[in-house]
């Protein structure tokens, strides 16, 4: 790092997830999980719930097989550093950065991620659409609990484990700071992430999350589709039989996500991208920041 002088950074959010985007396109900073963390740190560094590393697939060995099908890869980190799949707010965040720095225009464009190519789609009203694969539905009874209440639960994987219940009041769900107990232990051997869902107009619903080792959070992608699906099967709708999409509306704490379910079982998901400042970071702080 000390070599460099100035590197280059973008803050953006999508329904809140908020994000700190370093622009890297030949892979040559180094991102060591320290580094990432310090960046993300909401009062000693930028602040954010993840980075969004901007490289081109061609640049980064884990991506360079995907390099024919996707020109960029998002090199997606947590924001303490861990390395993970996908973020389907942050694919929506990324899209955007490209469209800002005049690497892709408003249309389909294919994103590189470790979670495979996804297909995003930029309208010229500015919201972004990102495919967000398929959801599948485990067989067996669910029940979640907070406090005295319990309620019967969705299981639905997208790619990642949701518990999704149906409310009378979405304060039901209480803090949320701690993860709420669920039965039986069996159905979610790594933990899972729990909606807690309220109907608030045919093909609207609103929700509140507890993802897994993050606590409340502002916007959950995989979790609003999660709750798209559960919500269409409690109302008897099912693409696949029918051959009609199920659209539904869903209100999260940091804005609303439109999510449908084709007939093919590909989910999409449709919301806001915003960028809000870039600047420099000081490469000094920087060092000293990641132990450097």
């Amino acid at each position: 790092m000390s070599t460099r002088t100035r590197i280059a950074f973008l803050k953006g959010h999508g329904t809140e997830n908020d994000f700190v985007i370093v622009p890297d396109p030949e892979n040559t900073i180094d991102l060591p999980p320290a580094t990432v963390a310090a960046l993300c740190d909401r009062r000693a560094g930028i602040g954010g719930d993840g980075l969004l590393h901007v490289v081109r697939s061609a640049a980064h060995p884990e991506a360079r097989h995907l390099a024919a099908e996707a020109e960029w890869f998002m090199d997606y980190r947590n924001g303490d550093g861990s390395i993970a799949e996908m973020c389907g707010n942050g694919v929506r965040v990324f899209a955007r950065y490209l469209q800002r720095a005049g690497h892709v225009t408003e249309g389909d464009i294919a994103v590189a991620t470790r979670g495979g190519v996804k297909a995003v789609h930029i309208a010229k009203d500015g919201d972004v659409t990102v495919g967000m694969g398929r959801a599948l539905l485990p067989e067996g009874d669910v029940t979640v609990s907070v406090g005295e209440r319990s309620w019967p639960a969705r299981n639905v994987n997208m790619g990642n484990p949701h518990a999704v219940a149906f409310v009378d009041d979405l304060s039901h769900a209480g803090d949320l700071l701690s993860p709420p107990p669920f039965s039986p232990a069996a159905a979610y051997p790594d933990g899972v992430n729990v909606e807690f869902v309220i109907d608030r107009a045919p093909g609207h619903v609103a929700m509140r999350v507890h993802e897994r080792g993050s606590g409340e959070t502002r916007s959950c992608g995989t979790g609003a589709c999660a709750v798209a699906v559960a919500t269409a099967r409690r109302d008897g709708a099912d693409p696949a039989a029918t051959g009609v999409p199920a659209t539904y509306t869903v209100d999260v704490p940091g804005g609303t996500l439109v999510i449908t379910e084709r007939p093919d079982g590909e989910i999409e998901m449709t919301g806001p991208a915003v960028i809000v400042a870039e600047g420099e970071i000081d490469s000094v702080w920087l060092e000293s920041a990641s132990g450097a």
